[in-house]
């Protein structure tokens, strides 16, 4: 009897073991094809093909500014979109003198509602987009805190957040997809964090916000593959910007402008990327060494909670 339990055990073991194998391998090849075959890369061309003009949001800033500029290099006209009109202008100049693109800025608050996609689809009417960058976002606190710690009016921080990391992508979406379908053609990038994978204690309201986008992103590009429509999830672990100040780049933290760069040329090769071989490798080690019930878990959490009292998260997140 015992014999034959230590068999079963025995082939358990072994079951499991293949599975961890095959998605290690899984894992690892589609890394080296995604990010390491520079014959499998897409041409600027083949990015230029989708439309004359790229349209991106959150653009004078961090990541958003980023993807601003490398499409320009890359040959597109560029819409930057943002609430700051100086700042709007300042990269706009700036475009035009580095790579010689057209450039257009609109002046929106995301936080706002409804009322500001009038403006937004006033100021794109005549062009010819080819590509969406939606990038626009914000986080609950500028630190990790339970829902009822923001130090601002929580219902309006709450409606705000939804606003700009959700509403954002739902309605740029709507206005521009169907111009993508009717051509036969478009990109649609949506700038999540590796915060969607997974409930995060201390980071609920940007987790979830985040999870919507990447449930949006892959629902909206499964249904609209067939007409011709790319949609991208890119979930990036950390990245040099305002938002995680006063990180700088280094072993764990990448440049916006290396992101950007690195991340554009995964198109057409994966609908759901880190966007770069650091956060590749990233992902994978911490998906193998925190499995994510671990701070669900009282155990977890506590260790958490420790962490984040004694300060360990101040400059870091």
């Amino acid at each position: 009897m015992m014999e034959a339990e230590w068999d079963a055990l025995r082939v358990l073991g072994a079951v499991t073991a293949l599975f961890l194998l095959l998605w290690a391998t899984w894992a690892v090849g589609s890394t080296v094809y995604v990010h390491l075959l520079p014959q499998a890369r897409r041409s600027n061309h083949w990015l230029r093909a989708h439309g004359a003009w790229a349209v991106v949001t959150g653009a004078t800033s961090g990541i958003g500014k980023a993807y601003a500029h490398e499409l320009a290099r890359r040959g597109l006209n560029v819409v930057l979109i943002s609430r700051d009109l100086s700042k709007l202008k300042h990269e706009a100049r700036e475009i035009e003198r580095l790579y010689g693109k057209s450039t257009r800025v609109i002046q929106v608050d995301f936080t706002g509602g409804l009322e500001i996609y009038e403006t937004i689809e006033a100021g794109l009417k005549d062009l010819e987009i080819g590509v969406l960058v939606n990038n626009v976002g914000q986080k609950y606190t500028t630190h990790l805190s339970r829902l009822l710690d923001c130090e601002e009016d929580v219902g309006k921080k709450l409606q705000d957040i939804i606003n700009c990391n959700m509403l954002s992508v739902a309605q740029m979406t709507r206005i521009l997809l169907p111009r993508m379908v009717s051509r036969g053609k478009g990109i649609i990038i949506n700038i999540s964090s590796v915060a969607d994978r997974k409930p995060y204690p201390y980071l609920a309201v940007y987790a979830a916000t985040k999870a919507f986008v990447r449930s949006f992103s892959v629902a909206v590009g499964t249904e609209y593959r067939s007409k011709g429509v790319i949609v991208q999830t890119v979930s990036p672990f950390l990245v040099e910007t305002n938002m995680t100040y006063p990180l700088r780049k280094g072993l764990l933290v990448v440049s916006a402008e290396d992101f950007a760069r690195q991340a554009l040329d995964t198109l057409g090769l994966t609908s759901e990327t880190t966007g770069c071989l650091s956060h590749a490798i990233q992902d994978f080690l911490l998906t193998m060494l925190l499995p994510s019930w671990f701070f669900m878990s009282p155990r977890g959490f506590t260790l958490l909670e420790s962490l984040n009292v004694a300060g360990f998260f101040s400059e870091r997140i």
